[in-house]
């Protein structure tokens, strides 16, 4: 294995039941973001276009702290911005990568969110391997979306309130 770590790359695409606009504040909205990052401990807006998180997560059998660096670039509100990260765990190893975010209007006023990431892991995290890593980037994406969507769903949230565990 090189030193240079374990690649990842993934993209996808979301329709979120949302205004453009709104989405876009959401995505740069700290408090929104901790509640819809599993795991996560803290998240802090440092600038107009940098924030830190902490994060607690499981990659196969590794199981760490996070402390997680997030930068935007490229900010074309609100259509776009490249979000670069820099993943640093305690013995766990470390990530950098970038995401391409691009946010589309709909004709029936929803929003379609695509990305596009690319990034690479190394220490501990490496010797995972690239199948389970992608694996569980691509479930950790999936849970994020997922309460996006209810977070921005008035619907989503009135049926869940409505129906409690």
């Amino acid at each position: 294995m090189s030193k240079r770590g374990e690649g990842v790359e993934q993209s996808g695409e979301h329709r979120i039941p949302a205004k453009r606009s709104a989405v876009w504040r959401s995505l740069n909205d700290p408090a929104v973001l901790a509640r819809c990052i599993d795991g996560c401990q803290s998240l802090e807006r440092l600038g107009e276009d940098a924030f830190t998180a902490t994060v607690r997560a499981k990659v196969g059998p590794v199981r760490a702290t996070f402390q997680v660096a997030l930068k935007l670039t490229d900010m074309r509100p609100p259509e776009s911005y490249v979000l670069h990260a820099d993943v640093k765990g305690a013995g766990a190893g470390f990530g950098k990568g970038s995401a391409e975010v691009t946010l589309a209007e709909t004709e029936d006023g929803t929003t379609l969110l695509r990305y596009s990431v690319a990034g690479r892991v190394g220490g501990k995290l490496a010797q995972i391997g690239s199948r389970l890593i992608d694996s569980t980037a691509r479930k950790m994406a999936d849970d994020f979306f997922s309460a996006f969507h209810q977070a921005l769903d008035p619907a989503a949230n009135r049926q869940q309130s409505a129906n409690p565990p």
